[in-house]
């Protein structure tokens, strides 16, 4: 919806009588990156121009958006941001009358403070007072004991209400530096405040639903996955961080997390036409000034997406976990069943969305070309239904934490994870013959033999699938000539879509050693380097 924000209209508005009315936030949809906030506004029967008040002028206005009930006609709107000096909010102006009164409070102790000590300045001048001569006054004796009585008790009472007033003080004072740094905080998130004015035809009751857009506020996706390799099962649980900074404290509004991304680009793909052209040959004088210019500078850098800063994470005791999930057919949703609050301080809440089982196919998967002895269990399994957004995974296999990673399940058509190395999985490598020479007599070629052979052996009690990928030369030039041969012969090819990564899947029953030979020659001519033969 757009906003004509001309004073004409706004004069026109403030001809029809009016009312301003808060609109309390009822519900959020949390977005990775972002939010809707919605507010509830009540409209009476025969409502011609209804102000909400209480708005933070910080949301885009263009993503504003109305709903009316039934017998409700929504017109103009319009909107006027106002400074924080202008319409400080309620919370500012508590905390700004709790300051004064402390203020006033360790003024008045101040000044008992200095009357006490002027009392106990007059006493000690008493006590020590000489006559106009500078010899000490006489002394009556009858009346010494009852004047120096009464200077000891004014003197006590003296020093006894600086002492008290100095203990009040410190107590106000710690109260001033809190009250300070909340009026601090609240005037630093609520810079300037909106004021919405709408016009209505309001024929019956009933209420207007105002939605809009805010960033500093969010979800971010976590996982925690479970691997039972006994029964080859895996127990997925879908993990939130939540947490907003949007200036406004959420209470008790109903709370859903969408997979869905309007912070991305909504733009569709626009290529150019791919045009040819041909310059006729330019004079050298030319060329040379062409080369003599500087350069042009680099397009700019795209700005980063705006990503939820995560440090920790923390479980409200009184938080229901959401068992209401939606499936769409662009988004997933979940919802929460009791109402939340969450503080603008940034803090940040994990909650649980679900958790279901699915069966999996296990895989010890080895590359002893790059990684020797390194054998590490890894899972396979159909991709459940909805959108999974990447995020942090945390990984246990049979009860115990074998580390964490990033994740991201949309670059496959399947989930595969990695849960650690298999002890249990013995790889050694051994190198049958190496050699390099000259091949030709005239041709002056070079030639260069690699024969290696990987030994795996299953140490478990039960049978184990294995996947040894192996990276096989590929020559990218007529003058490299390579010849492969591998025994057995490989089972996979091109994995993932990689060229020349070979492999081979090979069940091993427990105690089984199974070898897998490869033999390359190369031969390339002697002028000249070949790279990526080490």
């Amino acid at each position: 919806m757009a906003f004509n924000k001309h004073w004409p209209i706004i004069l026109a508005l403030g001809a029809f009588p009016s009312h301003a009315v808060e609109a309390p936030i009822q519900s959020v949809t949390l977005y990775p990156g972002s939010a809707t906030v919605e507010r509830v506004v009540q409209v009476a029967p025969g409502a011609s121009l209804v102000e909400i008040t209480g708005l933070l002028a910080n949301f885009n206005t263009d993503t504003v958006r109305l709903q009316a009930d039934p017998g409700i006609q929504v017109g103009q709107v319009v909107t006027r941001d106002q400074g924080n000096l202008d319409n400080p909010s309620p919370r500012a102006a508590e905390l700004e009358a709790k300051i004064q009164a402390l203020e006033d409070q360790v003024a008045v102790i101040d000044a008992e403070a200095k009357a006490a000590q002027v009392v106990q300045g007059y006493l000690e001048r008493l006590g020590g007072a000489d006559n106009a001569a500078g010899r000490p006054a006489p002394v009556d004796p009858k009346a010494l004991a009852g004047t120096l009585d009464a200077i000891r008790k004014g003197a006590s009472d003296a020093l006894q209400r600086v002492h008290d007033g100095e203990v009040k003080k410190r107590a106000l004072t710690k109260q001033l530096e809190v009250f300070k740094r909340d009026l601090a905080k609240v005037q630093a998130s609520t810079r300037e405040s909106r004021v919405m004015t709408v016009a209505v035809s309001a024929k019956q009751a009933g209420r207007i639903v105002l939605s809009y857009q805010v960033n500093r506020a969010g979800w971010k996706p976590a996982y925690r996955a479970s691997l039972d390799s006994n029964a080859s099962t895996l127990d997925i649980e879908r993990m939130a961080t939540i947490s907003q900074k949007t200036g406004e404290d959420w209470s008790r509004v109903k709370l859903r997390l969408s997979t869905g991304q309007p912070s991305l680009s909504v733009n569709a793909p626009d290529p150019s036409p791919w045009l040819l052209t041909w310059q006729p040959p330019v004079q050298l004088e030319l060329a040379q000034s062409y080369l003599a210019a500087p350069a042009p500078p680099p397009p700019p850098a795209p700005s980063a997406r705006q990503r939820v800063a995560v440090s920790g994470s923390r479980v409200a005791d009184d938080y229901v976990a959401p068992v209401l999930e939606t499936q769409g057919n662009f988004t997933t949703e979940f919802e929460v069943p009791a109402r939340v609050d969450l503080a603008s301080d940034g803090r940040e809440i994990s909650v649980a969305l679900s958790r279901q089982s699915m069966p999996v196919r296990q895989s010890v998967r080895i590359a002893p070309r790059y990684y020797r002895d390194l054998a590490v269990l890894t899972i396979d399994a159909p991709r459940p239904e909805g959108v999974w957004l990447p995020g942090q995974v945390q990984l246990r296999r049979d009860g115990a934490y074998v580390g964490s990673l990033h994740w991201n399940p949309q670059e496959e058509e399947r989930f595969a994870m990695a849960f650690g190395r298999d002890p249990l999985v013995r790889v050694t490598v051994e190198n049958r013959n190496e050699k390099s020479g000259q091949k030709g007599l005239f041709k002056r070629d070079n030639e260069r033999r690699i024969a290696d052979s990987y030994v795996v052996t299953n140490l478990h009690r039960q049978p184990i699938d294995v996947l040894v990928l192996e990276p096989t030369p590929v020559s990218q030039s007529d003058q490299v000539q390579v010849k492969v041969a591998l025994s057995p012969a490989a089972t996979v090819k091109d994995w993932q879509q990689r060229r020349g990564l070979m492999g081979w899947e090979r069940v091993l029953k427990p105690n089984e050693t199974a070898r897998f030979d490869m033999d390359y020659e190369i031969a390339y001519p002697k002028e000249g380097s070949v790279s990526g033969l080490n």
